[in-house]
């Protein structure tokens, strides 16, 4: 039997809430955005290259989004440590070339796992406490506002990709 990405229900957000509120609930509208945008698609489907010569695919996005919860919370912000995600061997862009459809159901439920470890590690954290990455200090405030960005430029992505596989467009 052929695996299929299931169907994902876009989280709501308020328009009128506090900081915390506002920043949490618009990570969680693009992430459901993006397992939106993969919903009803085989491995198969999420492994196409739809526009070439990119290595773009779905399932190169949620490899890599999963990927970078990881570093960005777990790994800077909670100072967690683990081995590398992709097989480095692979190159930096593993996540997006080191495709397996037969792995996709996995590398979906990554991608979830990984959002409410995310979360787990924001639930009890001070938008102001900070950690170093690189010689710079950042705050988690930050780390927020540079997820809620990631997650909107590949959503981008995902809607060219997905538009070119079968033809879905959607907000």
């Amino acid at each position: 039997m052929t695996w299929t990405a299931p169907e994902a229900t876009r989280t709501p957000g308020s328009l009128v809430a506090d900081e915390r509120e506002m920043l949490t609930g618009y990570l969680a509208w693009f992430r459901s955005t993006l397992l939106q945008k993969c919903a009803g698609l085989t491995g198969e489907q999420l492994a196409e290259q739809t526009v070439p010569p990119s290595n773009l695919t779905l399932l190169g996005l949620l490899r890599h989004m999963a990927k970078v919860e990881r570093t960005w919370f777990r790994e800077r912000f909670a100072g967690q440590k683990f081995e590398p995600m992709y097989d480095p061997a692979k190159g930096k862009d593993a996540d997006f070339e080191d495709l397996d459809p037969a792995r996709a159901a996995d590398d979906h439920a990554r991608l979830v796992e990984e959002c409410r470890l995310a979360d787990a590690v924001v639930a009890g954290a001070s938008f102001d406490d900070t950690f170093i990455h690189g010689g710079e200090v950042y705050s988690l405030r930050l780390v927020l506002v540079h997820m809620i960005g990631e997650y909107a430029r590949h959503i981008g992505h995902a809607d060219l990709v997905r538009e070119r596989l079968d033809g879905e467009t959607g907000a």
